[in-house]
């Protein structure tokens, strides 16, 4: 079970092609269930000005088994997350990297990413995330 980062969706999108970008299309191949969170939706589809790919987009990723829970339980967990990294002397560039980590945890599956973030992240709490 994987989460896929808004690093990888961009750059499956701009067809870059990266290893991580490879697991993806295989998941979709396989019909594998690819888990998405609202804050990935968000950061993926802010980033598009063409509404006609706006709207492909948008319909490509609510198609995925979007990972939901309580929006204030989110938001405690992250900044509780991002405040124990602080602690540890390490320092998140993008608190919503926190926040989609928190939904990883919290489901207990792996981030598919392209950001050094998450690296961090795992090497400092329980997150998994995909070689």
């Amino acid at each position: 079970m994987i989460l896929f980062d808004t690093s990888v969706w961009i750059d499956y999108l701009n067809k870059k092609p990266t290893s991580k970008v490879e697991i993806l299309t295989n998941f979709f191949a396989m019909r594998a269930r690819v888990f998405i969170t609202p804050t990935i939706i968000q950061e993926v589809l802010q980033g598009i000005s063409d509404q006609k790919r706006f709207d492909a987009t948008s319909r490509l990723l609510l198609a995925q088994q979007l990972l939901t829970r309580n929006s204030v339980e989110a938001a405690l967990d992250a900044a509780n997350l991002y405040r124990s990294l602080r602690k540890n002397g390490v320092t998140i560039r993008k608190p919503n990297d926190c926040l989609i980590a928190s939904y990883a945890l919290n489901f207990n599956v792996e981030i598919c990413h392209n950001d050094s973030d998450f690296d961090l992240i795992a090497q400092n709490s329980a997150l998994k995330i995909t070689p």
